[in-house]
């Protein structure tokens, strides 16, 4: 807020889902930390449609309506991107997961954010794994991952690009349900990177301000875990030059 306030915007913080707000008294809605929304989807794209008819917003709707489940990463894979083997359950499915015996998983829902309701299962707690999964299977769709134990060693790295620039990235440290978030100081873009972070926005025909490409390493090739194109963390802290061209993006569009 500080630095929109230093470029001469008019800037104020508000609710998605506080009903008060008149959306079209803005000129612009930047979407930022609506991390609440998986726990309210429907009424999150009720919203995206109604403030998308009053005020601009960036990232697009078109964008975030797609963005919302994750099941974007079957259509990346279609597309030729490789991504995090990834098994889907609908709502009220009995899952069977005699397959993952004596390999440790990740479930979580398709719809989630900042870890929410996201729990690791290790080799021996394959009975632990159904039975969270079947629990929430009762009322949502539910993903199950494998866990990559690269990621112990530093092996995913959130990528940030902004206005069409990779500004900087951030290893993460392994992050499942009431985890704090531990992450890296800013790593310099690599070049491999850039083309990888390229490649995946590529598919989209949309003009965004941000995204944020999760990359997870496996025999030496780079996996995509997540493109979070709605409310990620953008790690302005470790990188204040890229809040900077973010600041000038937002001031362009509004101009």
């Amino acid at each position: 807020m500080a630095a929109l306030a230093h470029a001469g915007i008019d800037a104020t913080l508000a609710a998605w889902d506080d009903e008060a707000v008149c959306w079209d008294e803005y000129g612009l809605c930047v979407i930022r930390s609506t991390w609440n929304y998986p726990e309210f989807p429907s009424d999150f794209r009720n919203w995206i449609e109604a403030a998308g008819s009053a005020v601009p917003i960036l990232n697009p709707p078109d964008v975030v309506r797609s963005n919302v489940d994750k099941r974007y990463l079957l259509d990346l894979e279609r597309k030729g991107i490789p991504i995090v083997p990834t098994e889907f359950f609908q709502s009220g499915e009995k899952p069977n997961l005699a397959h993952w015996v004596n390999r440790p998983f990740v479930v979580k829902p398709t719809i989630s954010a900042g870890s929410w309701m996201t729990r690791r299962f290790h080799t021996d707690e394959i009975a632990l794994g159904i039975a969270f999964l079947q629990k929430h299977l009762e009322d949502r769709d539910m993903m199950v991952q494998p866990y990559l134990d690269s990621v112990e060693r530093g092996g995913e790295v959130a990528w940030i690009w902004i206005d069409g620039m990779v500004t900087h990235g951030v290893r993460k440290a392994p992050r499942f349900e009431k985890d704090e978030e531990f992450v890296s100081e800013a790593l310099a873009p690599t070049e491999r990177a850039r083309e990888m972070v390229r490649t995946v926005l590529d598919t989209l025909d949309a003009d965004l301000l941000y995204a944020r490409i999760d990359l997870m390493e496996s025999k030496g090739n780079d996996l995509v875990s997540e493109v979070e194109l709605i409310e990620p963390s953008l790690f302005f802290k470790q990188n204040p030059a890229a809040l900077n061209r973010f600041v000038s993006a937002v001031k362009s569009r509004i101009s």
